[in-house]
């Protein structure tokens, strides 16, 4: 697995052999086979244990202030990953070519599927964990979870194709920061919410009292 992680940096999902495996790893061709399957089953393993790495080190950054609201955490999260995204660079490539045979292969998209769910289920659960009142399996839960990881692989692939383009961290947090003040402002003027409240009913839908 550490074998397969360093070629994924280096050389990249598209070109990497199963002599190169055996090669780095010092094992056995039949070791891959035995463990994982296939070539493609053990990077896909790979590929899985770098996303869970990814969502712990978002996770920490959005739970670090107990006190800011749950659409501050989102803006918190998106703006670090920004800044983190060059340091990434060489495996969100070889991510991104193995989506690409994804669709080829169904053992392979069945592998890539069952990482989303386990992503998502992840972030459903800090979603739960930052209202205190909904639970991870909620659909609100799931699908708040969903575009946050939209969010970031929107970004992440901009980032690849047109860096310079991609906001600053500073510059998308002053706008996130904006389009929540402003919903929230407006929610506060129709009705008799505090602003905490209207952040919180904001993301769920709730309509003021």
């Amino acid at each position: 697995m550490a074998a397969a992680r360093r070629l994924l940096e280096s050389k990249g999902y598209a070109h990497i052999t199963t002599r190169d495996l055996v090669a780095e790893s010092g094992t056995n061709l039949a070791s891959i086979g035995y463990h994982f399957g296939s070539k493609a089953g053990l990077l896909s393993a790979a590929i899985g244990i770098v996303l869970a790495e990814w969502t712990d080190q978002l996770a920490v950054t959005a739970m670090a202030d107990p006190g800011l609201a749950p659409l501050d955490r989102g803006r918190v999260t998106w703006t670090t990953m920004l800044e983190g995204l060059p340091a990434k660079r060489a495996l969100l490539l070889s991510y991104m070519e193995a989506l690409a045979q994804a669709d080829r292969s169904p053992e392979l998209r069945t592998q890539f599927a069952t990482h989303y769910r386990t992503v998502r289920g992840r972030v459903a659960q800090l979603v739960s964990e930052s209202f205190g009142d909904i639970a991870a399996d909620d659909p609100r839960s799931l699908a708040m979870a969903s575009f946050v990881i939209a969010v970031c692989d929107g970004l992440s692939l901009q980032f690849l194709l047109d860096p310079d383009s991609l906001p600053t961290p500073a510059e998308l947090d002053v706008a996130l920061a904006t389009a929540v003040n402003a919903s929230v402002d407006a929610a506060v003027s129709g009705g008799s919410e505090t602003r905490e409240a209207a952040r919180r009913d904001a993301l769920l839908h709730r309509p003021p009292d």
